[in-house]
């Protein structure tokens, strides 16, 4: 077979993505190679498709079990054979595994670091030929890494003491420059092929939030957000079983993963989320690492993590399948001192001796600087993420918090002047805390015993608040007007560009959010942060493609419930979605769905055929936005979808509005939704109308006995709102929110836009 009947037959696509082809032409030209693409990018099928064409085994070396396993259960569902060698096996499964490997039984083996040192496996190796080993998260075997693993420096010994030498691959999602050249060192990789595909993931939405009711946003955000996967990260486990009781509280489906809890508690948990039987995970950075789960649309940080490296692997786990998803920090400043304390109460590998020990500690605290400046920064988070991590970037994303925000330019020279000189006046020996309590005149204890009081700077800025002062430090430390050490003091020191501006020669701006663009209500920023992603399947799929992926969705639970499997190792939403682009109706059309091969549609494909054909009565129909002729690949169109403008009407449009006695929300926005141009105009959804309702306190909500309810105010009820009862899916009466004739103009006015 070639590269492309491999990809096709097995993992059913027809195209490779950016970067895939180099690294597998490479390998199977026997070199070495090294590949950093970001998650989602399909780093597995560089090492996979190779590992199928190559004559011998190819083993993976992986850090977590649940990692091995998901990968097995994937590939295994696609028709190759696979096996993992791994501490959850008895010494009876391990030898029994290792003998039908022998025999011929897997391409590909999953091993974890520990068991390259054992005497049995050595031996198999020895004697089996061996073609390709394969490193996965690559960037474990590097001390400079954020996820250093003793472990993994048993690779090296391992591939020496093999008669021949296989191929040797790497990747990693996150690795800077100085992880990528410490890999290739510590690997001792021969003349290899290496590829940075580039770390930026389009469809992830970041946005920082400084919020003091944190818990607040977090409940309403998941609200927002209800029927949607996600994960919340915390920096302790006592937040995380203090969000996950109030979660269990409300009664949302919840579970909780912290080193804290047993094994077989940490597992149950960790199955739960997989298997869609809890939506929201609640966790410390304990978890996640092993997990595949491609339909993570948020991932939530109730704390700053230590470094970027942390937070992008982490924020990583959205969006695995493309779709757009969302990346949200809730930064205060108590962040900084859990993380300097866990960093100063670090256990360190033993292997390493002192002077190396002091150089992890500074890496450390400089990261956690460069986190904390991420938190601060007022320029695009994209940017500032792929500037970290060594890539050019370009223009401003317009898909983050920064980009969406309005700011206003103001210069603070003359402030700046008084911040450079009470650190020359100090002889920079303080942080960034004692130059702005300084400088604001505050009288705390520490203070005084400094003597501050008695410089000249003293007050020099106490017209301004301390934090407001902060502020401006953290700017002119984003645009390298002053400096901090790398350590756990942080002393600010200034620059050559600090003497600039003493001179005249340099002016200081900054900018600041517009007044009505600051501060708004925790429930409001939470649920309005589900308009942030560019593009959700809704762009693409009309109404009955909607109707038709729900119905294709509760088909794949049903399977993955059959059958003891996480449903995205049945079929991706993404793939799902596919299917409702292409709507097949026989074996060759299905097959032509992205990430359906051979095998999967000998198990599966028949039902999912089924069901579309039912569903349509045996009709072909057009179950997606888009004219005649236009390509059905679903990646082409959502790059043109996102051109699309927000929902908006023209006057001649409006006119058109079939205005009756009562509508839903539903229905009132799938009215509107049938004037607009469907080619120029995004779609407009009832959860959108009623959080407009919401921000025009016409409507709220509150829990009553136990369960939230929808109450109309005073003046949603002048408006022409009103409630009505209507039966759900199981024939239950239940309330809801209708919007009379009055209600109706005056939500399509909101919508006019005059030309």
């Amino acid at each position: 077979m070639t590269k492309y009947e491999v990809l096709k037959r097995y993992f059913g696509y027809s195209s490779f993505r950016t970067g895939q082809e180099t690294m597998i032409d490479a390998i199977m030209a026997g070199r070495d190679a090294l590949g950093i693409m970001p998650t989602g990018a399909g780093k597995s099928i560089c090492y996979q498709v190779p590992a199928l064409l190559l004559s011998g085994i190819t083993l993976v070396v992986s850090p977590l079990i649940s990692l091995m396993k998901d990968q097995v259960q994937a590939l295994n569902q696609a028709g190759i054979h696979a096996a993992y060698i791994n501490s959850s096996l008895t010494e009876g499964q391990v030898a029994k595994a290792l003998r039908l490997a022998a025999g011929g039984q897997y391409k590909i083996i999953y091993v974890a670091p520990e068991r390259l040192e054992t005497y049995g496996f050595l031996q198999f190796a020895k004697a089996a030929p061996i073609s390709m080993l394969t490193v996965d998260e690559a960037h474990c075997i590097s001390q400079w890494g954020q996820d250093f693993r003793p472990s993994y420096q048993k690779i090296v010994p391992f591939v020496k003491q093999l008669e021949n030498r296989p191929v040797v691959s790497a990747f990693t999602a996150t690795a800077t420059t100085e992880v990528k050249d410490d890999i290739l060192c510590v690997l001792g990789l021969r003349q290899p092929e290496v590829l940075v595909t580039g770390f930026d993931r389009k469809n992830l939405y970041f946005a920082v939030e400084k919020k003091r009711r944190k818990d607040a946003y977090v409940m309403d955000y998941i609200r927002a957000h209800e029927g949607e996967s996600g994960i919340i990260y915390c920096a302790t486990r006592k937040n995380v079983d203090q969000l996950y009781e109030r979660l269990v509280a409300e009664g949302i489906p919840a579970a909780r993963y912290h080193a804290g809890l047993g094994n077989q508690q940490r597992q149950q948990s960790q199955e739960d989320f997989i298997y869609d039987r809890a939506l929201v995970m609640l966790a410390t950075n304990a978890f996640g690492m092993g997990i595949d789960k491609s339909n993570v649309r948020y991932v939530l940080h109730y704390n700053m993590p230590q470094s970027l490296e942390n937070y992008y692997q982490e924020a990583g786990r959205a969006g695995r399948d493309g779709e757009p998803s969302e990346c949200i920090l809730l930064y205060s400043p108590q962040d900084v001192m859990i993380n300097r304390y866990l960093i100063e109460h670090k256990e360190e590998p033993e292997l390493l001796d002192e002077e190396q020990r002091q150089a992890v500690r500074e890496r450390d605290e400089k990261r956690l600087w460069a986190m904390e400046r991420y938190c601060m920064t007022l320029q695009c988070l994209r940017q500032y993420i792929l500037r970290y991590f060594g890539e050019q970037a370009g223009p401003d994303c317009g898909n983050c918090s920064n980009c969406r925000q309005e700011f206003e330019e103001v210069d603070i020279t003359e402030q700046a002047v008084q911040i450079i000189r009470c650190v020359q006046e100090t002889h920079q020996r303080y942080g960034i805390n004692v130059i702005a309590g300084t400088l604001a005149g505050s009288d705390r204890a520490k203070l005084r015993d400094y003597g501050v009081s008695a410089l000249s700077s003293y007050g020099s800025l106490s017209h301004m608040t301390e934090p407001a002062v902060k502020q401006m430090m953290n700017h002119m430390l984003l645009e390298q007007d002053l400096a901090v050490t790398p350590d756990k003091y942080a002393l600010v020191k200034l620059t050559a560009q600090a003497v600039q501006i003493l001179n005249g020669e340099r002016r200081v701006i900054q900018k600041h959010p517009k007044a009505a663009a600051q501060e708004m209500p925790e429930q409001m920023a939470a649920r309005n942060s589900a308009k942030a992603a560019a593009m959700r399947r809704s762009d693409i799929l009309n109404s009955r493609g909607l109707e038709l992926f729900e119905q294709l969705r509760s088909l794949r639970t049903q399977i993955a419930r059959e059958e003891s499997l996480p449903p995205y190792i049945i079929f991706s939403d993404k793939v799902l979605v596919d299917m409702c682009v292409k709507a097949p109706l026989r074996k060759e059309e299905m097959m032509q769905v992205n990430g359906v091969g051979e095998h999967k549609y000998e198990k599966y494909g028949e039902r999912f055929l089924e069901k579309i054909y039912t569903f349509g009565n045996g009709v072909r129909e057009k179950y997606y936005f888009g004219g005649a002729g236009e390509t059905t690949e679903l990646f082409t169109q959502a790059k043109s979808v996102e051109k699309k403008v927000d929902f908006y009407l023209t006057n001649t449009q409006a006119e058109q509005f079939p205005y009756g006695q009562q509508y839903l929300a539903a229905n009132l926005a799938e009215a509107l939704n049938s004037l607009r141009d469907p080619k120029k105009v995004k779609k407009i959804s009832g959860a959108e109308i009623y959080r407009m309702m919401q921000a025009k306190d016409y409507a709220y909500e509150r829990k009553v006995d136990g369960k939230w309810q929808k109450i109309i105010t005073p003046q949603g009820a002048q408006a022409g709102l009103f409630i009505g009862t209507r039966l759900s899916k199981t024939g239950n009466e239940y309330e809801d929110i209708y919007y009379n004739e009055h209600a109706q103009r005056m939500i399509v006015a909101e919508f006019v836009r005059h030309e």
